[in-house]
């Protein structure tokens, strides 16, 4: 393994050397094949509001860094929800719904989840959840869909935007005086003193079946770019930047892709904000096991303020992720104003910070002349790569999204 860090802009780097050839036991991904995929979609495309969401392909801007393609996955789409996360949560809800009237989730509808005779079977609910936002959001939608409560903590700092749009999901929520993760310890406390169901997207050690049917359902986003990706006749990615708080997204997608392409997965990027970077400083610590960072976990990237990784995402990340970014905030910033304002016919996207900023922000970084370095070597990124970015969010604190695009928030270092 190689650590560099870039002093220039402040960003650090880590290059996994180790990487498992996947002709190895692949126990750490398995549960991502593709019998689950085909049960996870179905699920989903039961759902009256689902529908495929945009594949973007920025033409103009591949050229303006000198790479053959990049793509953007468009989450702000989801379900009328401007994130993806409702898709962890709800099959999540799906799958424990499911197990609780005995029946496997393939002969359930989103429809049938929600009639009265499944009601009836189930009794009163109560789904609880920590959460920056996105994944609260999701949880409650669900829970509301299906005639259930939820109840949602939020971390110290968190925006009162999204604090509203959870409440206005039919959920009980509150942001209290703690960071991410000890909010995390308290909704699970709370599970426990009320007979609560805890729908959290992190696992640790005795909490392992739901965040692993959450990355489940976050597979409906890569097998959709996959398809569409094919359909335009675009053979496949290359690379892959995906953004990381506790990992499970992250996880999710390259499981699936380790799961499809075996050793000639794409090279696949972890981003994370620097002052939560879990999942890099685990890394560098090269023990093989997962490391908390503490702290107030204080960046704009809200839905990746996490300190501390997810079990059950951590073995995929660490086996078959090739680098690990920890990236300051402008870096980010630096992404949504690109989105914001495209090169060319290249179309306009909205990204939260949390979004593809980072991945766009800091591939934008690396096709500068003037910053250059090991890291684009490492990465092989030349005019042949084919990049795909997925962007988990849309504005959902559309105050602070024009602080940063509009104002400037946040400039280069």
């Amino acid at each position: 393994m190689t650590k560099v860090t870039e002093i220039k802009t402040g960003i650090q780097y880590f290059v996994n050397e180790i990487t498992r050839n996947t002709d190895s036991e692949k126990a750490s991904a398995v549960f991502l094949n593709g019998e689950v995929v085909e049960k996870v979609r179905n699920f989903h495309e039961s759902f009256p509001e689902y529908k495929v969401t945009p594949l973007h392909s920025l033409d103009t801007l591949s050229k303006q860094f000198g790479v053959n393609h990049i793509w953007v996955k468009d989450e702000s789409y989801r379900f009328g929800l401007n994130a993806f996360k409702v898709l962890g949560g709800s099959y999540a809800v799906g799958k424990y719904l499911a197990k609780r009237v005995k029946v496997d989730i393939s002969e359930l509808s989103f429809e049938k989840l929600r009639s009265e005779e499944i009601k009836e079977q189930l009794g009163d609910i109560t789904f609880v959840t920590a959460t920056d936002g996105n994944h609260g959001r999701g949880i409650a939608w669900a829970a509301n869909q299906l005639g259930q409560k939820s109840v949602v903590y939020m971390p110290k700092g968190s925006s009162e935007i999204r604090l509203n749009n959870i409440r206005k999901e039919g959920a009980e929520a509150s942001i209290t005086d703690l960071n991410y993760d000890d909010t995390v310890r308290l909704a699970s406390q709370k599970a426990k003193e009320n007979d609560w169901v805890l729908v959290q997207d992190t696992a640790w050690d005795g909490y392992e079946e739901i965040p692993a049917w959450i990355m489940q359902g976050y597979l409906t986003i890569i097998d959709e770019a996959m398809e569409q990706i094919a359909e335009a006749n675009d053979d496949r990615p290359t690379h892959v930047f995906l953004q990381a708080g506790v990992g499970s997204f992250a996880g999710s997608v390259l499981g699936y892709l380790v799961e499809k392409f075996g050793d000639e997965h794409p090279v696949t990027v972890i981003v994370e904000p620097d002052q939560a970077d879990c999942l890099y400083q685990s890394m560098k610590v090269g023990d093989g096991k997962p490391h908390a960072v503490t702290g107030s976990l204080n960046t704009i990237m809200a839905g990746l303020a996490c300190g501390e990784p997810s079990k059950t995402s951590w073995g995929i990340l660490k086996d078959y992720a090739s680098v690990f970014v920890s990236c300051p905030d402008y870096v980010a910033a630096r992404g949504m104003r690109i989105l914001a304002n495209p090169l060319g016919c290249d179309p306009h996207i909205v990204s939260g910070e949390s979004g593809a900023a980072v991945g766009i922000g800091l591939v934008s970084l690396l096709a500068e002349k003037r910053l250059q370095n090991d890291l684009k070597n490492s990465l092989k990124l030349d005019q042949n790569s084919k990049i795909l970015v997925i962007s988990t969010e849309g504005d959902t604190d559309a105050d602070h999204y024009r602080k940063v695009v509009w104002d400037g928030a946040y400039p280069f270092i």
